[in-house]
């Protein structure tokens, strides 16, 4: 019994052991409100017409700067209200029958899976003819995903020696056979402003919170000072 126990225990650990992959360090700077801008239009552009972001309202993206009327102009593709969600007009039924399963909300994604392995994940598409979209993942193996972003990128190949290296949980290589519409390094770049603009998303108040936190801290550090010779003042003629 208590070999079966231990055995149920370590199951867990030996499938996280098995789905570990190279990742980059995502650059994330969530000061940075150009970038989060940037990557808002990147998302509603190419990530919004199947995923939706339910969570999160248009209007919240003038905590970063936009205007109600920029938001209105350049990213209001799915609905007509700034105050309205990021929510997308496919039926899920729909979206099962066509992809195999229904795309998950984008909400939290970047809490779910870390903005290291979105910032890799989204580099990482393969050119692959086994699979039904032609495209297949270093990162997510078999993923039902097809490379939305590949006009941007261009279309790239494992190399053949990579892949041992993959198994070997070494950084896959990989050969750009198709150049898209930017270089490698404005690509990366683009990513990680999407990354980034994910990252905000699922957590929208972390910057004020943060800040929020500071200033309390700083009070209860000026409060203590006060509190303690006000105690001593007190008690000055007991002691």
């Amino acid at each position: 019994m208590k070999k079966f126990l231990l055995a149920l225990f370590f199951i867990p650990l030996t499938a996280l052991a098995s789905e570990h992959v190279y990742l980059d360090k995502a650059p994330v700077n969530l000061d940075d409100y150009a970038s989060i801008q940037r990557g808002a239009k990147i998302f509603t552009n190419y990530c919004l017409s199947c995923h939706s972001a339910n969570a999160m309202r248009y209007s919240r993206l003038e905590d970063v700067g936009l205007t109600e009327e920029q938001i209105k102009n350049n990213l209001l593709f799915a609905t007509d209200k700034v105050g309205n969600t990021m929510s997308i007009a496919m039926p899920p039924a729909d979206a099962k029958k066509w992809f195999g399963a229904a795309p998950p909300d984008l909400s939290v994604v970047a809490r779910s899976r870390n903005p290291d392995w979105l910032y890799t994940y989204l580099r990482s598409f393969y050119l692959d003819d086994s699979r039904p979209t032609g495209w297949n993942n270093t990162v997510f193996d078999k993923v039902g995903m097809p490379h939305v972003l590949w006009s941007l990128q261009g279309k790239q190949i494992l190399k053949a020696a990579a892949h041992g290296e993959a198994e070997a949980h070494g950084k896959p290589e990989f050969e750009l056979v198709q150049p898209g519409s930017l270089t490698p390094a404005e690509y990366d770049a683009t990513v990680a402003d999407l990354v980034n603009y994910l990252t905000w998303m699922g957590e929208p108040a972390k910057m004020k919170r943060m800040e929020l936190g500071v200033i309390v801290l700083l009070f209860l550090s000026i409060f203590f000072v006060l509190a303690y010779y006000m105690k001593k003042e007190f008690w000055k003629d007991i002691h």
